[in-house]
C-alpha cells in the first residue's frame, strides 16, 4: 500500500503557538478616549444649544409668534407641564397674548418655586400703547414658558 498524498509535506502546526498578547493598553486607551469624548461633548454642547438666557429668549420669541399666527398647538406645546394642565390649547392666547406686536427683551435670572428660571420681558405695542409682561421660562425637557406677571 502506498502513502496517502498530502497537500503539504509539513506536519500540521499547533493551534496556539504560545502565550497570547496582553491587551491592557488597548482597554485603557478605549476608556480614556471615551472619557475624553464625553468631556468634550459636555463642553461643546452649550455652544450649539446656547446659554439658558439665549434659549429662553428664543422660546419666548417662538411662543409669541405662534400666538400671533393663531398656532395654538405650538404655543401650548411650549408651555410647562403645570400650564398645560391648567390651560387648553385654545385658551393660551387668552391667558398670555396682549393686543399689538410683541417684542422680546433680554432675559434675567429668576426663580419659580425654588427652581432656577429665566424671566423674559415682552412688550406689546398696540399703536403706541405699550403693555409689558414678564414671562417665566424654566428648564423642563427643554426651555418652557411657565407663567407670566404684569
Amino acid at each position: 500500500m502506498s502513502a496517502p498524498d498530502y497537500l503539504y509535506d509539513d506536519d500540521p502546526q499547533p493551534l496556539h503557538a504560545g502565550r497570547g498578547r496582553s491587551r491592557k493598553g488597548l482597554l485603557v486607551a478605549l476608556g480614556v478616549g471615551t472619557v475624553a469624548v464625553a468631556m468634550g461633548a459636555a463642553v461643546v454642547l452649550p455652544l450649539f444649544q446656547g446659554s439658558g438666557a439665549e434659549q429662553a429668549a428664543e422660546v419666548v420669541t417662538v411662543f409669541t409668534r405662534a400666538m400671533a399666527a393663531g398656532d395654538t398647538e405650538t404655543s401650548w406645546g411650549l408651555l410647562c407641564e403645570d400650564e398645560q394642565a391648567r390651560l387648553a390649547p385654545d385658551e393660551v392666547a387668552g391667558a398670555y397674548q396682549r393686543p399689538g406686536t410683541a417684542s422680546v427683551g433680554d432675559p434675567v435670572e429668576g426663580e419659580l418655586d425654588g427652581q432656577l428660571a429665566e424671566v423674559v420681558p415682552v412688550t406689546w405695542d398696540d399703536g403706541g400703547s405699550l403693555t409689558t409682561v414678564q414671562l417665566t421660562v424654566i428648564a423642563q425637557d427643554g426651555a418652557k414658558v411657565c407663567g407670566l406677571s404684569a
